[in-house]
C-alpha cells in the first residue's frame, strides 16, 4: 500500500507520514507512506492520498489528479502522536487491503 500525505509545502505531512508508516508496521502492515506536496500528486502513483485539513480548498483538484482514493484529514491531525488516528482513517478508507499482514500481499 501506497499511501501519500499531502500539505503544503511537505514539512507538517513528513510528520504525519513518519507516524502513519510506525503505527502501520506496529500491527504488521508493510504500507510505505510518504510525504508531499499537491504537485507529487500523480494519477496512479499512489493507492491512498490524505490531505492535510489545510488544503481543503484543493481537495477537489487533488481528487481529479489522484486516481485513487483521497481524504481530507481531520483539524487534529498533527496532534495524533502515535499515529493510530491517521492509520484508523487509512484503513477505513481502503479496507479491501487494509488487514494485508506483511509478507502476504
Amino acid at each position: 500500500m501506497r499511501i501519500l500525505v499531502v500539505c503544503g509545502a511537505g514539512a507538517s505531512s513528513t510528520f504525519v507520514a513518519q507516524r502513519l508508516r510506525r503505527a502501520a508496521a506496529e500491527v504488521g502492515l508493510d504500507w510505505d507512506a510518504s510525504a508531499g506536496m499537491e504537485s507529487s500528486v500523480i494519477d496512479g502513483a499512489h493507492d491512498l492520498v490524505l490531505v492535510g485539513p489545510h488544503l481543503a480548498d484543493r481537495l477537489s483538484a487533488i481528487e481529479d489528479a489522484a486516481g485513487c482514493p483521497v481524504a481530507l484529514l481531520p483539524q487534529d491531525v498533527f496532534a495524533d502522536r502515535t499515529g493510530e488516528r491517521t492509520l484508523a482513517i487509512a484503513r477505513a478508507l481502503v479496507p479491501d487491503v487494509s488487514s494485508t499482514p506483511k509478507g502476504t500481499s
